[in-house]
């Protein structure tokens, strides 16, 4: 799930009966996104007066407490009572029964009992529109909803104009029975504990209660559309502007939350979601004039209209707006030269999926983009083809990458009893049992009852050590964290594979933990100094620890200043001089968060966390091993910034005993350049600085000699002219260094040709290249064109080319054919 797409998502694994919570009723406003996958209201977008890509879904829960009764009556109180909707507008629907479960008569019971419901405004639907599954399988239940008559004429409400399920009526609520689990075979069973799922809309509930008939004229929407009005100089209720801005201002939403959350743009997962709403938006923006970044402006209209419910958006408005604007700049170079290429494509009916692929891959142009401009023109795309091409890419691209091991799946299948407890934190080494082993492609992999291994996970990598027993041993190459369990993947040493139940003891190399754990603490204060020298909008977008390095992937949108480098580096060894503790606990989820630990953004957490906590300085969720204070990290030397996507940048750094050999390495290589340049270290940048001028001055003076020494063999060439039909014809094979002096030996024959026509040939540095000119009477006169000389002639020894009238150039795949394509 890449994004949450409905309210029960957080509560998913009470429903499976996998998890529970300290309460049995919750009321809450979630934040979801629909743009992808089974709920996907993206093309709808803008065209129809509910639907959108973000949204807020109110809720009421019970948990194995109230039931059918309370639900109904509660949200008939709610919505008569407290949102004062008239009661003569209101009707209920109910499951009308199939499929092995019998109508929800209960339900349609207790709407005429506990509310005062119009008689016959109770109808049952079939079970597409009254009966919620969570999947194939598991928790499943009858739903009842309430619905609102739009009409003027409320005579003219019956249920047969309910049925036709028209735009006379909308949807105010969804009450969700979850009563039933559907087992593999399909087969219903009742649930020991039953639940309520309440859940209401929170963009239609306003335009309900603002008497508006869509959401976009609400006071949700009003204040994003009426700044890009402004920002357009349109109008915003106009037939061509209309349906622009509403999606603008529909995307910018989903946008900003998104990435305040700490989602970024990319091109993959949620990232490519986002990019692809980002540059529909753009495309949009095109059909209002816009041309320059302009999306990025909505941003903080939107941050301090929503700021005092999601305080988030506020906090990131900034770095959101930084986000889309960089996002508008970088697509914007493209989007206009795809727009033509678009056009040219279209004039000439469906797109085909070749061409669909050509706007992806060359223009950024997201597969749903062309599919609405086409619809716009009444023209398809072969989305097959356009699939087609896709996968052969990513076939390309898995054959260029070697294969990864991946870490065991479904390890409680395999393994049964107790395994797999970490006790590593505390100790290095213990006296355990085998719970499974095997061998495969040449490694073995072992899982225990218990281990003082790490497995590989928050970007730390997994330990390293011995097993060893009666008659075996076995180097442990890394460890792995499987779903269920932790694997040992290794090589036999010596004896044989231990099977299940054997005794071993479990040794992790300690040096090379120690240095793992040096490292992931740096990483901690990194990122704190990153915070405080960049701002509050850097998060964690990734890391790798091990025992000799350390990178750290983070968000920022430009790259870090040499001073801002040195700042990052003094704060974490000025901490590290400090020698601050470094303590770990465990801790609730909530309060860990109210207590201000970050968390690493896309990360699922169990309810109870782990915590790391140095001293006031940082304090983060993180199941990692760490240094017991901060000294004990010794050094750290920040190695390489860069950027890796779109507004993420990664460092690379070193601490401890690593830092101190790549200390030591620099010294003694500047000491080998100070003697090869006869200079103190002091001296060498300077030193450096003089031989790189003196060496751009050498090469410039070869470069020139080489012209003029072109240029001179003209007059050469000359020699050999034909006179042809009035004018002087030159073809001949050269020997020249590079392009460029082909190009000055070319220039000089066209300035004394007087009148004619010049070939020249060569093979240079493995290439073959053609070079034609023409003099300015004949390119008048005749009509002649040099693009067309280099080209018939290139042709013969398997090239192309092409140029300017006065001088064009060619290449060829045929060496040995340059002396006949001259003849």
């Amino acid at each position: 799930l890449l994004f949450t797409n409905a309210g029960m998502n957080q509560f998913k694994d009470v429903f499976l009966g996998l998890g529970s919570r300290p309460y049995t009723r919750a009321v809450d406003t979630q934040k979801c996104i629909r743009v992808s996958g089974k709920h996907n209201d993206l093309e709808e977008v803008g065209i129809s007066p509910w639907h959108h890509t973000f949204f807020e879904m109110l809720g009421n829960w019970s948990f194995g407490d109230y039931f059918k009764e309370e639900a109904i009556q509660w949200h008939w109180e709610l919505v008569t009572e407290h949102y004062k909707m008239p009661k003569e507008r209101l009707w209920a629907t109910v499951y009308e029964g199939g499929e092995g479960v019998p109508a929800d008569e209960e339900a349609e019971a207790l709407w005429y009992q506990v509310t005062d419901l119009l008689p016959g405004r109770v109808v049952r639907l079939p079970a597409k529109d009254n009966f919620w599954e969570m999947g194939a399988s598991g928790p499943c239940g009858p739903c009842s909803e309430i619905h609102y008559f739009l009409g003027d004429d409320l005579e003219a409400q019956t249920e047969a104009l309910f049925r036709q399920d028209g735009p006379e009526f909308v949807e105010v609520g969804n009450l969700v029975f979850i009563q039933y689990n559907r087992d593999e075979s399909g087969a219903l069973h009742p649930l020991p504990a039953v639940h309520v799922d309440t859940g209401s809309g929170f963009e239609r509930l306003c335009s309900l209660l603002q008497e508006k008939d869509n959401n976009y004229d609400t006071d949700v929407f009003r204040p994003l559309i009426e700044q890009i009005a402004e920002i357009a100089g349109s109008d915003p209720d106009g037939d061509s502007t209309r349906v622009p801005m509403r999606v603008i201002a529909d995307h910018v939403r989903t946008l900003t939350f998104a990435i305040a959350d700490g989602a970024l743009p990319s091109n993959d997962g949620r990232g490519y979601v986002l990019r692809r709403i980002l540059r529909r938006a753009a495309r949009f923006g095109r059909q209002l004039d816009q041309h320059d970044p302009f999306i990025y402006k909505v941003v903080s209209t939107l941050a301090e209209q929503v700021g005092h419910v999601f305080p988030e958006a506020r906090a990131k408005a900034a770095h959101v707006s930084q986000v889309i604007r960089a996002e508008e700049e970088s697509f914007g170079k493209t989007l206009d030269r795809g727009l033509e290429i678009f056009e040219r494509l279209a004039a000439k009916g469906d797109v085909s999926g070749a061409d669909a692929f050509q706007l992806y891959d060359t223009f950024g142009f997201p597969l749903d983009l062309t599919e609405l401009m086409s619809r716009e023109r009444n023209l398809s795309v072969d989305t097959d083809g356009f699939s087609e091409a896709l996968e052969q890419q990513r076939q390309r691209a898995r054959a260029a990458t070697r294969n990864r091991f991946q870490a065991l799946e479904g390890i409680d299948d395999v393994v049964a009893g107790e395994h797999s407890r970490f006790i590593g934190y505390g100790q290095l080494e213990t006296q355990t049992t085998v719970a499974h082993s095997e061998s495969q492609d040449g490694q073995v992999r072992l899982v225990l009852e218990e281990t003082p291994f790490y497995a590989e996970s928050g970007g730390q990598v997994g330990d390293r050590g011995v097993l060893s027993g009666d008659g075996f041993r076995i180097h442990i190459e890394t460890t792995l964290k499987g779903r269920g369990g932790i694997v040992h993947v290794g090589q036999l040493g010596d004896g044989a594979l231990p099977a299940s139940g054997a005794g071993v003891q479990a040794t992790v190399d300690a040096g090379l933990r120690q240095s793992s754990a040096r490292h992931h603490t740096a990483t901690h204060l990194l990122h704190e100094a990153l915070r405080q020298t960049l701002g509050d909008h850097v998060d964690q977008m990734g890391s790798l620890v091990d025992p000799d390095r350390l990178r750290f992937d983070f968000s920022h949108f430009s790259a870090v200043e040499a001073g801002q480098l040195r700042q990052i580096e003094d704060i974490v060894n000025e901490t590290i001089r400090a020698d601050l503790e470094v303590e770990t606990f465990e801790e609730d989820l909530t309060r860990a968060r109210e207590l201000g630990a970050r968390a690493l953004f896309g990360e699922k957490y169990d309810e109870q966390v782990r915590v790391v906590r140095i001293a006031d300085f940082s304090l983060e969720l993180c199941g990692g091993t760490h240094a017991t204070h901060t000294g004990q990290i010794g050094a750290f030397e920040l190695t390489t910034e860069g950027g890796i996507a779109a507004g993420t940048r990664r460092v690379e750094a070193t601490g401890g005993a690593p830092a101190s050999t790549m200390a030591r390495q620099n010294r003694e290589r500047l000491g080998d350049l100070g003697q090869m340049l006869n200079a103190t270290p002091e001296e060498v940048p300077q030193a450096v600085r003089q031989l790189l001028e003196r060496n751009r001055d050498l090469e410039k003076a070869l470069t020139d000699a080489r012209r003029q020494a072109a240029t001179d063999s003209a007059g050469d060439l000359l020699e050999h002219a034909v006179d042809m039909e009035g004018m002087r014809l030159v073809a001949a094979r050269v020997d020249v260094d590079d392009v460029s002096s082909l190009r000055s030996m070319a220039d000089g024959l066209r300035e004394r040709l007087g009148s004619g026509v010049a070939v020249l040939g060569g093979e240079l540095q493995g290439k073959v290249s053609f070079i034609a000119v023409v003099t300015d009477d004949l390119i008048q006169g005749r009509s002649l064109k040099a693009g067309d000389v280099v080209k018939g002639v290139a042709q013969l020894a398997g090239g192309s080319g092409g140029g300017k009238p006065h001088m064009a150039q060619a290449g060829g795949r045929d060496a040995e054919k340059i002396d006949e394509a001259l003849a």
